[in-house]
């Protein structure tokens, strides 16, 4: 595994991470709590901003080999993911626009794999 794979994984693994914590931000706030502090301080949202605060550490990281013009490509990625979270766990309707718009996306990440 080249050097620039291995970062290019880690970069993934921090989307993928940075994903999981918007799923988790929305589960809470589909909860009711009772007061203001409730709802920004419980164990939910602060273990998400925890996860964001990791998946950024790890993206300042990659960044030290992944070239800077990969980095938003690899980043659109996370689109996929959320749908498939919000399809899998919210059970949210994959509509034809939905659909229409994951695969620009992925043909975009396809472009600039092969030509960029």
């Amino acid at each position: 595994m080249s050097r620039m794979t291995f970062y290019v994984i880690i970069f993934l693994a921090a989307v993928f991470t940075a994903a999981v914590a918007q799923i988790l931000l929305k589960k809470a706030a589909m909860k009711h709590y009772d007061g203001f502090w409730q709802e920004y301080l419980n164990p939910t949202v602060i273990f998400a901003y925890i996860l964001f605060f990791g998946a950024t550490l790890v993206d300042v990281f990659a960044y030290k080999v992944i070239p800077l013009s990969l980095g938003p490509v690899l980043e659109a990625t996370s689109y996929i993911y959320v749908t498939a979270f919000g399809a899998v766990i919210f059970h949210e309707k994959i509509n034809r626009k939905k659909i229409i718009a994951l695969g620009i996306i992925i043909l975009g990440i396809v472009v600039y794999a092969v030509f960029g």
